[in-house]
């Protein structure tokens, strides 16, 4: 049985139901689940004001719980990035309280790398993956993983689209792509270009970054990608791993073939990085848990792709 601390850094609590699923959820599973005063608190957008969600992130770091995971995203972390606890969010992960969330969760996990080098882990929330009517089978056990200790890594089958830019030795070979010991970072796009330009954002030189997002049209992920190659920021990296990239509607008629695929053929031209795609993680039920800061290797070999760093 594993100690869970239920918190909300970011956007108020709407979904109520999927709230309450996500902790019973929890609770079925075995776990204790401890609930921040201010958890279902809400002040305009936001899970309470800017001080009761700053005290309610040191309440997560002192809780001495072996997981602190977010209620939900939104947004809200960047309006506090200045005031929050870093050093004892780093001596709470020193001690074994791993930080887990996704989205708007992005910005306390560069700011916390940059300037602690402290490792948190990107994956699930309360709400949106406990609290689904059927959660999902792969994302438990990831999250199981993580709670004993057994992760070791994430693999997954790359799109066939993917092979048509990755070059073989030979003709008759499997294209393949090694990367050692690489600081694996990234998480939400929009989060991330948010932060470029200041010092809440890492500089991450040879990493791996991954990113995702949700309910962005495709020209604005590539306006936003655009930002961050102009950045200097995709040169850099050994690796680019796209997650999902979700919610979005197209306009027929009007966007005449633009599209996610255009976007990242668009990319690939534009970068000698290599950029994969497929990656299980994002606004999705199925996700993995991926270590941000820690070194881990890349591995590819035809479709076949996998981050490991047990």
């Amino acid at each position: 049985m594993s100690h869970i601390y239920i918190y909300s850094p970011s956007s108020a609590v709407r979904d109520k139901a999927a709230y309450r699923r996500g902790v019973a959820r929890l609770k079925a599973l075995g776990h204790e689940v401890e609930i921040d005063e201010a958890a279902l608190t809400s002040h305009m957008r936001f899970a309470g004001d800017d001080e009761t969600r700053i005290a309610a992130i040191g309440r997560a770091a002192d809780s001495g719980a072996d997981v602190a995971l977010i209620s939900r995203g939104g947004y809200g972390l960047t309006r506090i990035l200045g005031e929050l606890p870093f050093k004892k969010l780093s001596k709470a992960i020193e001690r074994g309280t791993q930080f887990v969330g996704l989205s708007d969760f992005t910005a306390l996990q560069m700011a916390l790398l940059a300037k602690t080098g402290a490792c948190t882990w990107a994956g699930p929330a309360l709400g949106e993956d406990f609290g689904a009517e059927a959660p999902d089978d792969i994302m438990e056990a990831c999250f199981d993983d993580l709670l004993v200790g057994h992760g070791e890594g994430a693999g997954w089958r790359l799109p066939a689209s993917d092979l048509a830019f990755m070059k073989a030795p030979k003709a008759d070979a499997q294209p393949e792509l090694r990367v050692r010991s690489a600081t694996l970072w990234g998480g939400n796009l929009n989060v991330i270009c948010s932060l470029v330009g200041t010092h809440h954002l890492p500089a991450i030189t040879g990493g791996i970054l991954f990113l995702e997002d949700t309910h962005e049209h495709p020209y604005r992920i590539e306006r936003q990608l655009t930002q961050l190659l102009n950045a200097g920021i995709l040169g850099r990296q050994k690796a680019v791993l796209l997650g999902s990239f979700n919610r979005f509607k197209l306009v027929p008629g009007y966007d005449r073939g633009f599209k996610l695929q255009t976007v990242v053929d668009w990319l690939r031209s534009r970068t000698k990085t290599p950029v994969f795609t497929g990656l299980p993680f994002g606004h999705v039920p199925t996700k993995v848990l991926l270590p941000v800061g820690r070194k881990v290797d890349l591995m590819v070999e035809g479709r076949d792709a996998l981050i490991y760093w047990g």
